[in-house]
């Protein structure tokens, strides 16, 4: 379901007349407030061993759960694409990164399913190389489980977000 066609009344007057205006914006009659859709920010990040396995998470909430997944989440206001990355990693594994060994890889966008609404997204992809194998891995948040595989292991398919798989399948491709 596309996210505007829930948004009925004008977030500025309140009034009942906000009507669809283009294909991503919604503007009110009544007080010209044209809204304007744009895609929600999301971060992922491939962390590296001195091995080369990679951290895959299990998801412990909807959409997906149960499935693989990297580390990473939604960008909250004000805050850079790295910020996010430091701030998600140490909610969902406890562990602390370095934003500035972060490596940008790509970007790809994604349909988020979230409270029977689809969410569009761009998710922007991280590298990041562990130097020290004397980590703890602690599952938070919205993840169940943490544990490095090797990278010619992973099976794309046991990811549930489809960017993520597309990122999977990019990452192996180069690494």
């Amino acid at each position: 379901m596309n996210p505007l066609s829930v948004w009925n009344f004008c977030p500025k007057c309140g009034e009942k007349s906000f009507e669809n205006y283009e294909s991503r914006a919604k503007r009110c009659s009544r007080c010209g407030h044209v809204f304007f859709l744009n895609s929600a920010t999301a971060v992922a990040v491939f962390i590296l061993n001195s091995k080369n396995e990679l951290l895959v998470a299990r998801r412990s909430i909807e959409p997906a759960k149960g499935t693989l997944d990297l580390v990473g989440g939604f960008l909250e206001f004000e805050e850079s694409a790295e910020e996010g990355v430091v701030r998600e990693t140490k909610e969902e594994t406890g562990l602390m990164l370095d934003k500035n060994k972060l490596t940008y890889l790509f970007s790809l966008p994604n349909i988020y399913p979230f409270s029977e609404i689809e969410i569009h997204t761009i998710d922007l992809f991280f590298k990041y190389q562990i130097q020290s194998e004397d980590i703890v891995l602690n599952p938070q948040d919205d993840i169940c489980e943490l544990q490095f595989v090797p990278i010619n292991q992973i099976d794309y398919k046991e990811f549930g977000l489809k960017s993520v798989q597309n990122a999977i399948l990019q990452f192996q491709k180069k690494f």
